[in-house]
């Protein structure tokens, strides 16, 4: 097995530039292949991991750590971490659930490690032309995000990380259970205490 170097070129910003260029081949590939490629030391294979998956966990680590710098980190260091650890994949999970796991347990640590401002970019903007674009109604929603952005900063972890997978990431009960190594029924409490919290948070902004 080719020997693994600490950081694959497949996760550094000017690599990830090429592909998109220019594209590394394999696109077509299911993400089992591509591991068990990768995990053999094919960069090439691992650089369509990253490119298929980056976006989706960017929007994870947003949701988690509140701004898209830290969430950058995040994701950098997460994908550095599943090229060290790829030998151990043994695909009894998902690819992409794999990955959440990785990038949510990095989230939490940078969490422990430092404060956290929610960033406002997780809800969408009305777009141009809607009546919500209006001065008036853009900054009632502005003051409405604003106290989302508290809300889900005031959720414990684990509410806040099952929240941001289910709502935010669409991922099911089962996936979100393997994620964060509990079980469906321990989800789907978290899940009504955060929403039940949101929602007595943003009771006066419906």
């Amino acid at each position: 097995m080719t020997e693994r170097t600490a950081s694959p070129p497949a996760v550094r910003d000017r690599r990830v530039r090429a592909a998109l260029d220019g594209g590394p081949a394999g696109r077509g590939l299911p993400d089992g292949l591509l591991a068990a490629r990768a995990a053999e030391g094919d960069e090439g294979a691992f650089s369509v991991l990253v490119l298929r998956h980056r976006l989706s966990l960017l929007a994870l680590a947003r949701g988690l750590l509140g701004n898209a710098e830290d969430a950058e980190e995040a994701v950098q260091d997460a994908f550095v971490s599943a090229w060290r650890r790829l030998p151990e994949y043994r695909h009894g999970a998902e690819f992409h659930t794999w990955m959440h796991r990785i990038t949510v347990n990095r989230c939490l640590t940078m969490r422990r490690r430092r404060p956290s401002t929610l960033s406002l970019d997780i809800v969408v903007e009305p777009a141009a032309g809607d009546p919500g674009s209006q001065p008036s109604r853009s900054a009632e929603q502005q003051a409405a995000t604003v106290a989302l952005s508290h809300a889900l900063a005031d959720l414990d972890a684990g509410q806040r990380v099952c929240w941001v997978l289910r709502e935010m990431q669409g991922l099911s009960y089962r996936e979100i259970a393997c994620v964060t190594r509990t079980s469906e029924p321990t989800v789907r409490g978290r899940l009504s205490r955060a929403r039940r919290s949101l929602q007595d948070t943003m009771g006066p902004w419906r």
